[in-house]
């Protein structure tokens, strides 16, 4: 570990020009006048990879943007750590809450400032440079692969499409990612679950045409006040989901995990300060930490319908609309969910209404025991470079290609992020602490001795 602290410290600045060669590069996924920086950024990733030590590295075509595919091997016999990443970034608007430009990075109080700085070309480019020091120390003690992709932040569907025809090239033991966050500086942890997602919006039909509230109030239904009762009746008084079925396959946590999670330093007091309310507002039996990692939610997004326009006009409106979301858990199915929660509101609607849900989108939900030996080694690492035990975090998010990973290839994804919540990721002025960046090589560094030896915290 000695040789590596000495390589990074030699060509830490180098390593910040090459990380900022990248973030110059405005590769908005979103935004089709940027199709040109896909391109250029995914080229610029293959030369790093090229002059890091990999034996090959290719720009792979998809249907969308494209892959960037590398890897170098040492002994086929040896494990092999396949590496995920992404490209693309968020855009920038509004613009003019940015106190630099987006894609110039600057060097501030100890952290860079630029679009993508931390999601996630920061994090990524962790996993270039800790691979280069140990191709240059001689000490890369397994074989490693490459995948970055340009389309992370609008979904990963050419990802998706590409892992299925391409399952030997990037077949490997573990995927490790760097796209998380760590719940402070001075605690680490591994993010072990990732919630899934499933959207609809619901269309409330009641008269065939807007009516006079008050000719027609009282004897007509509202689709509005409808909307309302429906919804009311699908979380109890324990905010526990009240749709038949909606639990079956939740896998519930061990007591060890949620333990574990718990450990997590936590102030309700400051968290409500925080969000400026007065209480909180949960599913009963668990944990703040647990109601946004290891248990699903049941939110409206946005409803509508009616007037809302300056002043007042007494109407009693045709229709009404909402969206819907529910974050889902390991072992919920998004698909099967998505037509549970349909067939109950559009079977159950009452007479005097006509209701309609159509399923948007979604996606699976992860979660990595932490058993697992690649896990111990990502624990054995943290414990080398932090001196502490990482504590393992269920995030409330969503990132749907790591579940597809495992349900495609087959592999499990080590989630070692080293973002914080303050780096205001998809706003304006992203950041990434300088210390989290160089530490993070070192993390990762460490992971790749203790998984190849085998090695785990008793």
């Amino acid at each position: 570990m000695k040789q590596a602290k000495q390589y990074i410290e030699a060509n830490k600045d180098r390593f910040l020009e090459e990380l900022f060669e990248l973030i110059r590069i405005p590769s908005i996924s979103s935004e089709a006048a940027h199709k040109p920086d896909m391109v250029r950024c995914a080229e610029c990733w293959r030369e790093h990879l090229l002059k890091a030590g990999a034996d090959k590295a290719e720009v792979k075509p998809t249907e969308g943007n494209p892959i960037v595919y590398g890897e170098k091997t040492i002994d086929s016999k040896l494990p092999t750590v396949l590496v995920y990443g992404h490209y693309d970034v968020m855009p920038v608007d509004p613009i003019e809450l940015w106190n630099t430009a987006p894609f110039e990075p600057v060097i501030k109080d100890g952290k860079i400032w630029a679009r993508g700085a931390d999601d996630d070309k920061g994090q990524s480019f962790m996993h270039a440079k800790a691979f280069e020091t140990m191709v240059k120390t001689e000490t890369l003690p397994c074989n490693v692969k490459f995948m970055l992709e340009g389309e992370e932040e609008i979904g990963s569907s050419s990802l998706a499409k590409w892992i299925v025809t391409h399952k030997d090239l990037v077949k490997a033991d573990i995927i490790l990612v760097s796209d998380t966050s760590m719940i402070a500086s001075d605690v680490p942890s591994i993010t072990t679950g990732l919630r899934g997602l499933a959207y609809w919006e619901i269309e409330v039909t009641g008269p065939n045409a807007d009516l006079h509230s008050g000719l027609f109030g009282g004897s007509v239904a509202n689709p509005l006040n409808t909307l309302c009762e429906i919804i009311s009746k699908c979380m109890d008084e324990n905010n526990h989901i009240t749709i038949p079925h909606f639990y079956d396959d939740v896998v519930v946590c061990s007591a060890r995990e949620r333990e574990l999670l718990n450990m997590a330093p936590y102030s309700e007091a400051d968290y409500k300060k925080s969000l400026g309310v007065k209480a909180l507002r949960g599913e009963k039996g668990f944990t703040k930490i647990e109601h946004v990692g290891i248990r699903p939610s049941f939110d409206l997004c946005g409803m509508w319908g009616g007037y809302t326009g300056e002043g007042s006009k007494t109407v009693l409106p045709s229709k009404a609309y909402a969206k819907l979301s529910c974050r889902l858990v390991p072992n919920q199915d998004h698909e099967k969910i998505a037509i549970l929660v349909k067939d109950y509101l559009e079977q159950n609607a009452p007479d005097y209404v006509t209701v309609k849900v159509t399923p948007l989108h979604g996606g699976q939900a992860y979660g990595c025991p932490i058993d697992l030996p690649a896990y111990k080694a990502a624990e054995a690492a943290y414990m080398d470079t932090y001196g502490k035990l990482p504590i393992p975090m269920r995030s409330g998010g969503s990132i749907p290609i790591i579940s597809a990973f495992e349900k495609v290839l087959g592999i499990k994804s080590i989630l070692m992020g080293f973002g914080l919540g303050e780096d205001a990721i998809h706003s304006p002025n992203e950041n990434y602490r300088l210390d989290h960046f160089y530490k993070g090589i070192e993390t990762i560094i460490a992971f790749y001795r203790h998984f190849a030896a085998g090695d785990t915290i008793a």
